[in-house]
């Protein structure tokens, strides 16, 4: 039985031997053994980098999803308008506003040629007036509460503004300008304007994030605060400073979420020059949604853009243009997702069996084609 299955066994043989002494060793049939060995460790050096290398796969779905927050990301240089004065301001189409923000914003001082100036304590300067003024008229005496006039902008009775910043504040929910600068005791005892004319010819470096809602809206960079007036957007120092203001600057980074490989960001880098009289420069930017997900399933959710730029000069005779840097955001309802993936182990394996038995293959062909070529042109001769 057993000799049985052996000769059974024998008869399936695919590779049948042959006695070594019908072999015949050829010059040629070496050669040819070198290049395709040579050939055969070649392939198989392109398939192993092609089985290391990831793949990225591009798909677009419709973007489903609802609510949630966007994080905008920057770091923006203005060479000519001073820290004091620069704020940032951003509001949606759902209604929310968020004027001089200041959580998680940090501004460093800069001269005209991008250096940091030494900074000194964030605040408004040294009192020059001993007793503050008190909302009934007379100066601060002993033992007694500070209470600050609001200068008209009051909501009630008992509403104090005890410094600059808090009547500042009070103006601009009015949509008031300061016209009065000389009558306001907090900003005059506190240095605010004095501080205004120090940093005449400093620039300012503002960077940070926002958390904003996951709807169309607008961020932007202007000096002084903001209000509305009827239809019309104003800052409370037009009346302060009639000057024109240049708003040059300089886009260090600005991005929609988190960074991922392969992210492009049109706007870093980018450097505009104001040539003209005062005007606002506006960015029109295009937010898609992107889900970026590495060979390892770790993913990644982000944002890329596109932007189309225009500078609003202010027209004489016409309503005075606020000055500043302003950036207006749509959200795409295409989402983009990016996945890495890598070539799978029995695919490399089964090209790296095709290349070394097809190599293997046509050498022989070749061998076999030169050895019967030569021992024909031998006969002949």
């Amino acid at each position: 039985m057993q000799n049985f299955i052996s000769q059974k066994l024998r008869d399936l043989d695919a590779y049948p031997k042959i006695n070594e002494d019908f072999y015949k060793r050829t010059f040629s049939g070496g050669v040819v053994t070198v290049v395709s060995a040579i050939i055969m460790f070649l392939l198989f050096l392109f398939e192993l980098k092609s089985y290391l290398h990831t793949v990225t796969e591009t798909t677009l779905v419709v973007d489903t999803t609802r609510g949630g927050n966007l994080r905008i990301n920057f770091d923006i240089t203005f060479p000519e308008v001073p820290c004091t004065i620069l704020s940032i301001d951003a509001e949606d189409i759902s209604g929310e506003r968020h004027f001089d923000i200041r959580h998680d914003i940090v501004k460093t001082r800069v001269n005209a040629h991008g250096n940091v100036v030494d900074t000194r304590r964030d605040g408004i300067g040294a009192p020059k007036i001993a007793k503050p003024l008190q909302k009934h008229g007379g100066r601060l005496e002993h033992n007694e509460t500070y209470c600050g006039s609001c200068y008209g902008a009051e909501t009630s009775d008992d509403h104090c503004c005890n410094s600059c910043e808090e009547v500042r504040e009070a103006y601009r929910k009015k949509g008031w300008a300061l016209t009065n600068v000389d009558l306001i005791d907090q900003c005059e005892r506190e240095g605010f304007f004095q501080k205004i004319d120090e940093e005449k010819g400093e620039g300012c470096n503002i960077n940070g994030f926002l958390e904003v809602n996951k709807v169309a809206g607008t961020f932007h960079f202007i000096p002084g605060k903001s209000f509305h007036m009827s239809e019309f957007h104003l800052s409370d120092l037009f009346a302060v400073q009639t000057d024109n203001y240049n708003i040059s600057h300089k886009i260090n980074k600005l991005a929609f979420g988190d960074y991922f490989p392969g992210v492009v960001n049109p706007l870093d880098g980018v450097q505009w020059l104001q040539e003209t009289t005062s005007g606002s420069y506006q960015y029109f930017l295009k937010v898609v949604p992107t889900i970026y997900t590495d060979a390892r399933r770790r993913t990644i959710l982000s944002n890329q853009f596109s932007v189309t730029e225009h500078f609003k000069n202010s027209e004489p005779g016409h309503f005075q243009t606020i000055p500043g840097v302003f950036f207006y955001y749509d959200l795409s309802p295409v989402k983009v997702n990016f996945t890495e993936k890598h070539m799978s182990f029995l695919h490399f394996l089964t090209n790296v069996c095709a290349i070394v038995g097809g190599t293997f293959t046509v050498a022989g062909i070749v061998d076999s084609f030169v050895y019967h070529g030569r021992k024909a042109m031998k006969k002949k001769l």
